[in-house]
């Protein structure tokens, strides 16, 4: 009901192409209809919604996962596994699950540039995503020299207190108005 609510209420926004994120725990009963649900109220293009799964939600039961996962990729959502590298997930699922978007851990990202830090394995997640053709995305991006290195390896996209601390809807509205410039870039 609340992400029925909050995709409603941003209707004219997805109208527009601006691209919007909403998490929203649901339990596995009735979640596809939920969604189909969801989409076919608020008229929301379903390569607009992007659901977020943890790596330790993901492989507590992998192969019900995957049926879900699959059933969502037919409605054409885009699926992203969150906080990747905090879980005990087997590298063979990677290519298994039905993943649009890698979201590396920010607890990698943290030390990226120190000598004993987790430079190399974020490289090897970015590498490894790449080929896989996911979109990847690195959380807790704080700083430019971590930028600088997600850059250089080719990282999609970041996520962190760099470019904005969690904002309320109005607040984001001004905030995409202000730099509706940079978007384009």
């Amino acid at each position: 009901m609340l992400a029925g609510q909050t995709l409603g209420s941003r209707k004219t926004d997805t109208r527009v192409g601006r691209r919007q994120y909403f998490g929203a725990g649901i339990s596995p009963q009735g979640f596809r209809r939920g969604v189909r649900s969801i989409l076919h109220e608020t008229g929301l293009n379903p390569r607009c919604l992007q659901l977020e799964i943890t790596e330790s939600v993901l492989m507590r039961d992998a192969e019900s996962s995957t049926s879900i996962l699959e059933q969502l990729k037919e409605m054409d959502v885009q699926l992203a596994v969150d906080d990747f590298g905090t879980g005990y997930s087997s590298l063979s699922y990677l290519n298994q699950f039905p993943i649009d978007v890698l979201k590396i851990d920010q607890s990698f990202v943290h030390d990226i540039g120190s000598p004993n830090g987790n430079g190399i394995i974020v490289s090897a997640v970015i590498a490894m995503g790449t080929s896989l053709k996911q979109k990847v995305v690195a959380e807790g991006v704080e700083n430019h020299a971590q930028l600088t290195f997600l850059k250089e390896r080719r990282c999609d996209e970041g996520q962190g207190y760099l470019f904005s601390r969690p904002l309320v809807a109005e607040q984001f509205a001004k905030l995409l108005a202000e730099n509706s410039g940079m978007l384009n870039h």
